[in-house]
Parts: structure tokens; sequence; C-alpha cells
């Protein structure tokens, strides 16, 4: 059985906490790089469009939630999907969201085991696989993340966030600015309508003015 509704944040937070949460969760953003996640968080969008609409007061952005604070929020919003999972505990969809609802709160860990939990269920589902990929990256694990994305690769090839990720973690992760290229290559070659195409197209410009890579000179993948 699938999610029934979408959890709307006003309901479960109050403004004040979905505001301090949508700043760090913008944060991680910036400093993750260019990261794209491939599903969706219940509740994100409203609290993405607290961010896009107030602008930060001095006193908001230097007071930043504590990792605790935000595993406390994060298991605020999860509740009421918790008391679903107690009676739908196979349920890949339920799982997978409170798997976003820790990615979204930065507690990577708990976002990986009900990311892991939802795949036994639905393993070919690679908008999941690839977000747990990413958590992994975030956790300092780029071999596993990119062991990840190639499986979610393996069955949806053509996967955009799964190549976009895959070619962030290999330049930053690896060094290997070369397959970084050749994947965010075959990103743009296999979705001609890529809605982040041009800066997808100014990324490859800075990474290979960075290396030392001619603008023109096209990317070989390593063995």
């Amino acid at each position: 059985m699938a999610v029934e509704k979408k959890i709307s944040s006003a309901e479960q937070w109050t403004s004040v906490q979905a505001y301090a949460l949508a700043v760090v969760c913008l944060l991680v953003g910036v400093a993750g790089g260019w990261f794209v996640r491939g599903s969706q968080a219940p509740g994100t969008s409203e609290i993405q469009n607290v961010a896009a609409s107030t602008q930060p007061t001095p006193s908001a952005s230097s007071s930043q939630p504590s990792p605790e604070e935000m595993r406390r929020m994060a298991d605020k919003q999860a509740e009421p999907l918790m008391a679903k999972l107690q009676t739908d505990s196979k349920n890949a969809d339920l799982l997978s969201s409170i798997g976003n609802v820790y990615y979204d709160a930065q507690q990577f860990p708990l976002a990986i085991e009900y990311y892991e939990r939802s795949l036994k269920t639905k393993p070919k589902d690679a908008s999941v696989r690839s977000d747990m990929a990413t958590a992994y990256w975030y956790l300092g694990n780029a071999d596993t993340a990119i062991a990840e994305f190639n499986k979610a690769l393996s069955d949806e090839p053509n996967k955009a966030n799964a190549l976009f990720n895959l070619g962030v973690v290999q330049w930053q992760g690896k060094m290997d600015v070369e397959a970084a290229l050749a994947t965010w290559q075959k990103l743009l070659d296999s979705n001609p309508n890529y809605e982040n195409k041009d800066k997808l197209l100014e990324l490859m410009a800075q990474v290979k003015e960075h290396s030392g890579l001619k603008p023109g000179m096209q990317a070989m993948a390593t063995p």
C-alpha cells in the first residue's frame, strides 16, 4: 500500500523549526556542490518554499540547529510515517519516505538504514538507490557510493540524477576528472532535454579549466 497522502510540514512542525531545517538543508546542498536528490520527502517542498520566500536574518543564519536538534526534528516529522510502518512494515514507498526525512535532516546513517529496507522490497528502485548512494558519499564512503550509483544505472542506464551525482563523486571523491566528465557527457547525450543542462555545461567547463584540460577537449573514461 502506497503512502496515502503527502504530509504537510505545517502539520508536524512549528514554522520556526521548519525554517531552521530549510536553511540547513539548503546549506547542505551548497556544501555538497551540485548534488541532486532522486526522490522527494514528505513535506520537503513546503519546507523549501519557506526558505525561498523568506530572507534569513543574521540571527537566524548564525544559530543553526545542532545535529541533536536536527535528529529530534526529523523524528517528529517521521512520527506519522512510523505509525503507518507499524502495520505495513514492508511498504517500500513508506520506508523510502522515512529515509528521505532523515536524509534531509543530515541523519545519513538512519537514511541509509531505511533506504536499504526499502530496496529489499523494491531492489530496482533507481531513485532510492541513488539517494542511498549520495548518503554514503556524505558519510565519506566514495567507493560504496560509486558502487550503488552503478547498480542504479544498471537498472536505469539514463537516469539523470544518478549520472550527475556519480560524476560529482568521481570528481570530488576519486579525483578522476576524466571519468567524471565522461559520465556527465553521457548524461547530456542520453537526456537531451535535461533541465539543468546549462548549469552542467558550466560545471564541466570549470572542471576542465581547473584540471588543465582545454575547453574543447573530449574527456575519455578511464578503463
